[in-house]
């Protein structure tokens, strides 16, 4: 994860609450996981348009393959 260990985790958290206090911790961490879940669902919404695109695309050279034969 990251390189990081258990001693640089548990510095980071002590740094966290020293700069925001243990009342707005729970305030952040329901934004940070409310970000997540948002940037979850716009990454899946992607990922679906682009299969989406990927499987219409044969079905419009199946109809231009059509059109040049008749030609």
């Amino acid at each position: 994860m990251f390189g990081l260990g258990t001693p640089e985790l548990i510095l980071i958290g002590i740094i966290i609450l020293v700069l925001f206090g243990a009342k707005k911790i729970p305030e952040l961490m329901q934004g940070l996981g409310k970000g997540i879940k948002e940037f979850k669902k716009a990454s899946s919404d992607i990922e679906q348009d682009i299969k989406s695109s990927i499987e219409e695309k044969p079905k419009v050279t199946e109809k231009s393959d059509s059109v040049n034969k008749e030609s």
